[in-house]
């Protein structure tokens, strides 16, 4: 019994298929481990790739996200205590800025691709970013912005956790940002959308 049922059935946004999928590999004594990270991680990694280059949108990518999260509650209680998490991911919308779209795409990405992630919503200063990640030990922390006006903010922001004594990597990300901003900030990464996001925070992880 292989995982690839459960693969194809997120790539067709089938939630009862990938909750069967599931069930059966169980039964038939795949490792969870597997499971988890060839059929259902594995499938969400598709799927980010597939959005990064154009051949899926959105709605998709939600509906692959959703079929994914039923065949997690199914897993979910043989992991043993471990979830094939990634690391931990703090994320927000910078303060001053009320937009979320982008980062609550990033945000589900992430769970998606088996991180553990705490979302702080919108309008998030800087002292809240580093309080959260402190006190969570997170490896990341990723900020959003929309707006041009709140690009300082989140300069300011970067510049505050690179002096404080956490030992984290900044991300940033929204459409006013680009890569040479992200030098300019002293950021250690930046990504497009929510695929290369996924693939950018297993990257600074693992430097």
């Amino acid at each position: 019994m292989s995982t690839q049922a459960i693969y194809d059935a997120i790539m067709e946004f089938e939630d009862d298929d990938v909750v069967e999928a599931v069930k059966e590999a169980i039964e038939a004594g795949v490792d969870s481990q597997v499971i988890l990270n060839e059929g259902l991680i594995g499938a969400m990694d598709e799927v980010g790739r597939l959005f990064s280059i154009g051949d899926l949108f959105v709605p998709e990518m939600l509906m692959a996200a959703n079929a994914m999260k039923a065949g997690m509650k199914v897993i979910k209680p043989y992991l043993k205590g471990d979830d094939g998490g990634r690391g931990l991911v703090v994320i927000g919308t910078v303060e001053g800025d009320l937009h979320d779209i982008g980062k609550n795409l990033v945000s589900m990405m992430m769970e998606s691709a088996g991180f553990e992630v705490i979302d702080l919503g919108i309008d998030v200063p800087a002292e809240k970013f580093m309080k959260t990640a402190r006190d969570n030990k997170a490896n990341i922390i990723c900020l959003s912005a929309l707006l041009t006006t709140t690009m300082t903010t989140m300069g300011e922001t970067v510049e505050a956790i690179r002096n404080s004594d956490l030992n984290v990597k900044t991300m940033v990300g929204g459409a006013p940002v680009t890569q040479e901003f992200a030098n300019e900030i002293g950021a250690d990464g930046f990504s497009e959308d929510a695929g290369e996001a996924v693939v950018l925070a297993r990257t600074l992880i693992a430097s």
